[in-house]
C-alpha cells in the first residue's frame, strides 16, 4: 500500500508537473543545480592545474552524480504510467538520463580500455535541462511547423554551396593546390564563407575567384537572413498558437461554471509551459470572462 502511494506520488512529481508541488518544485531545483554544478565541474576540470589540485574532489562530485542520476532514471522508469514506461526509455529526455550516466559505467566496467573519449558525453548532462525548459522542444516543433519553407531555404544553400565551391575549386585549384584540392576542400572556404563566418585562413588570390568570393558573400548574406526570418517568424507563430491554446483552456475552464483545483492547477501549468506572464494570464482570463457574460445574458 506504501509502495503503491510512494509510486503515485512520484508520478505527480514527475509527470503531473503541478505548479504549487513543493516536493516538485524541490526535486527540481536540487537536479537543476547538480546538472550546472556538473557542467562547472567539466569545464575546470579541462585545466590541467586545477584537475591535478582537486582531482579527488571532481572524482567524488562525479560518482555522487552518477548515484543521484540513476536514481531519477529508474524511479522515473518506475513511476511511468501503466504501459508507458518504454515511451519514456526511448523518449528524448530518456535517452538523455541515460547518458548522463552511461559513461561512468562503462569506464567501470571496462577498466582496460581508453575510454576517455566518452568523458565528452558526460557535457550532455547540460540536456538534462530540457526537463524544466522547453526551448529545444520549441525551437524543432518551430522549425517543424515550417518545414516546407525550412526545407526549401536550405536547398537553396545547399545549391549556393555547390556551385561556389565547385567554381572555385577549378578556379584556385591550380594556384592554390594545398587549399583547395579537391571540391571537399573548397567546401570549407564556401561553408565558411556562405555563412559570414570569414576566418581568413582560406581566400582567393586570383582576379575569377574573388569575384566568386564576392558573389558567394553576397550569397550567405541573403540565406542566413533568409533562414533567421524563417525561424523567427516560426517561433513568432509557435508563440501565437500557444496563446490560443491557453485561451481556449480558459474558456472552457469558464464555461464549466466553478474553477476546481485540478482546473486551475492546469491552467497554471500550461501558463509556466508556454512562458506566459500572470498580468497576460489574468488579462486572458478576464477578458474571456467578459466574452462569457456578454454571450449568456
Amino acid at each position: 500500500m506504501l509502495l503503491t502511494q510512494f509510486q503515485t506520488r512520484l508520478q505527480e512529481v514527475f509527470y503531473r508537473d503541478r505548479a504549487n508541488d513543493r516536493l516538485r518544485i524541490a526535486i527540481d531545483s536540487f537536479i537543476m543545480i547538480l546538472v550546472a554544478v556538473n557542467i562547472i565541474a567539466i569545464i575546470a576540470e579541462s585545466i590541467a592545474p586545477i584537475r591535478q589540485a582537486y582531482a579527488s574532489y571532481f572524482h567524488q562530485l562525479e560518482i555522487f552524480s552518477v548515484i543521484v542520476f540513476t536514481l531519477e532514471y529508474v524511479l522515473r522508469i518506475w513511476a511511468s504510467p501503466s504501459g508507458k514506461k518504454s515511451k519514456y526509455i526511448f523518449s528524448f529526455h530518456g535517452m538523455v538520463d541515460f547518458v548522463a550516466t552511461v559513461p561512468f559505467y562503462l569506464q567501470v566496467l571496462f577498466p582496460g580500455l581508453d575510454l576517455r573519449f566518452l568523458r565528452v558525453l558526460r557535457m550532455l548532462r547540460i540536456l538534462k535541462f530540457s526537463h524544466y525548459n522547453t526551448a529545444l522542444e520549441d525551437l524543432s516543433h518551430a522549425i517543424y511547423h515550417e518545414r516546407d519553407t525550412f526545407i526549401s531555404a536550405m536547398y537553396i544553400f545547399f545549391i549556393g554551396l555547390l556551385m561556389t565551391s565547385t567554381t572555385m575549386y577549378f578556379v584556385e585549384h591550380n594556384v592554390q593546390p594545398d587549399k583547395f584540392g579537391s571540391i571537399p576542400e573548397a567546401m570549407w572556404w564556401s561553408i565558411i564563407t556562405l555563412t559570414t563566418v570569414g576566418y581568413g585562413d582560406v581566400s582567393p588570390v586570383t582576379a575569377m575567384g574573388k569575384v566568386i568570393g564576392a558573389i558567394t558573400a553576397l550569397m550567405g548574406v541573403c540565406s542566413v537572413a533568409l533562414l533567421t526570418g524563417i525561424i523567427a517568424n516560426a517561433f513568432a507563430k509557435l508563440v501565437d498558437r500557444r496563446k490560443s491554446e491557453f485561451e481556449a483552456a480558459v474558456a472552457d475552464a469558464i464555461a464549466n461554471g466553478v474553477l476546481t483545483v485540478e482546473e486551475h492547477d492546469e491552467l497554471e501549468r500550461l501558463r509556466l509551459r508556454y512562458g506566459l506572464t500572470r498580468e497576460q494570464a489574468e488579462s486572458i482570463f478576464q477578458i474571456k470572462e467578459l466574452e462569457f457574460e456578454k454571450k449568456h445574458k
